[in-house]
C-alpha cells in the first residue's frame, strides 16, 4: 500500500547561534527517502542509521533474516521491541476500524498484481476465497514473545512501519534534549518545537492530487507537536473493462480492490505510527463512512480529497483539522 504526503518546509539551512546549528540528514530507507531536520552540535547520522537497521532487521519482508519473515515462514522466535510495539498497535487498530487495518491482507494485494499496464488481473472467487482464509488479525496472537498464527497467514507491516520509524527517531532526538526538529519518512511527518531558522513554526503541505496540474499543494498547515500521514489512491490504481476505478487498497472483507472516490486522506495524531494506519483504514471507508467513525475518535484530526459526482476536487476537515 502506497502512502504519499509531500512536505513543504521553506528554510535556509545557516547557524542560528554560535554552537547550536540547524542540521538536515537525508537519504534512502524502508525503499523510500527520509529527511530529518534538527537544532543541535551533534550530527547523529550514526545513531539514526542504527535505528533504520534495527527496524529494518525486525520488520523488513524483503530480508529474508528479519523477525518477521522468519514469523512469516512459520519459524518459531522470539521478536524483538520493535515488532511487539507495532504489531499491539495494529491489533489495537484493527479492532478499533473492525478489520478495516489489517496487516494479514498483504497477500491478497499481492496477488491482486497491477502489472505493467495497470490492468486488472482475473482472479476468481475461489481464489480469493482461499487467499481470505489467512486472513485477520484475530487469528493472530502473541505469546510471550513468539507469534501465534495459521501456517498460510502472512503479516506485512507496511502500513504502520514508516510511521513507526519516524516515531523511533522522534523519541531518540528527545532523549537526546533535541527541543526542534522535523522528521519525515516516505511523507509520514513528526515535528516538534519550532523551525529555529525561520523563528517560526514547522509549515508542511498536502500534494495535490492533481499531480500534473498547477497546483502542488491542495492544503498547508502549521505541524505543532504532532504527526501526519497521508494515504493516498491517486498514484496507483487500476481501471476494468467498464472503466471503473479501483484503488490499490483491498476490501478486507471481500478480497476485492476498493472502489472509493476517495484521492487522499491526511490524519494528525499524537503518534505518528497511529497516524499512519487510520490514514490506510480511512482510505477504505468513503466519506459518510469516515464522518460516521470520527464522531467516536476525536483524537485524530483529518483532511480527505475527494471526488464528487460531477468530477470535481473536494475537501472534507473533521476534528478540527488546521487549514492554512
Amino acid at each position: 500500500m502506497i502512502k504519499k504526503l509531500f512536505f513543504l518546509i521553506s528554510l535556509a539551512l545557516i547557524s542560528c547561534s554560535d554552537s547550536i546549528e540547524q542540521l538536515r540528514v537525508s537519504g534512502p530507507v524502508f525503499g523510500t527517502t527520509y529527511s530529518i531536520i534538527y537544532d543541535s552540535d551533534t550530527n547523529f547520522e550514526t545513531a539514526f542509521d542504527s535505528l533504520f537497521f534495527e527496524i529494518n532487521r525486525s520488520m523488513s519482508t524483503y530480508i529474508t533474516t528479519s523477525d518477521i519473515s522468519k514469523v512469516n515462514s512459520n519459524i518459531e522466535v522470539v521478536v524483538d521491541h520493535h515488532f511487539e510495539s507495532v504489531f499491539l498497535s495494529s491489533k489495537e487498530i484493527y479492532t478499533t476500524t473492525k478489520g478495516q487495518f489489517d496487516p494479514t491482507i498483504g497477500a491478497v494485494v499481492n496477488a491482486w498484481d497491477f502489472g505493467p499496464e495497470g490492468k486488472i488481473e482475473s482472479l476468481d472467487g475461489p481464489q480469493i476465497a482461499k487467499l481470505m482464509r489467512s486472513v485477520g488479525m484475530d487469528k493472530v496472537s502473541l505469546n510471550d514473545g513468539v507469534i501465534i498464527k495459521p501456517l498460510a497467514t502472512r503479516l506485512d507491516f507496511n502500513a504502520i512501519a514508516k510511521g513507526y520509524g519516524v516515531d523511533v527517531i522522534s523519541e531518540f532526538l528527545e532523549s537526546q534534549g533535541i527541543q526542534n526538529y522535523l522528521v519525515e519518512i516516505g511523507g509520514e511527518i513528526r515535528s516538534f518545537g519550532q523551525n529555529s531558522v525561520k523563528n517560526s513554526k514547522w509549515v508542511v503541505g498536502v500534494q495535490h492530487p492533481d499531480i500534473e496540474g498547477n497546483q502542488a499543494y491542495v492544503n498547508t498547515l502549521v505541524l505543532e507537536n504532532e504527526s501526519m500521514a497521508t494515504s493516498g489512491t491517486y498514484r496507483k490504481f487500476k481501471i476494468d473493462a467498464d472503466g471503473n476505478r479501483y484503488t490499490h487498497i483491498i476490501n478486507t472483507t471481500t478480497g476485492y480492490p476498493s472502489r472509493t472516490n476517495i484521492l487522499s486522506v491526511s490524519v494528525i495524531a499524537a503518534k505518528c505510527m497511529t497516524a499512519d494506519a487510520y490514514a490506510t483504514a480511512l482510505q477504505a471507508m468513503g466519506v459518510e463512512g469516515i464522518r460516521l467513525f470520527l464522531e467516536t475518535r476525536p483524537e485524530l484530526k483529518v483532511f480527505i480529497v475527494f471526488v464528487s459526482e460531477d468530477t470535481t476536487f473536494e475537501t472534507a476537515v473533521f476534528n478540527g483539522f488546521p487549514l492554512n
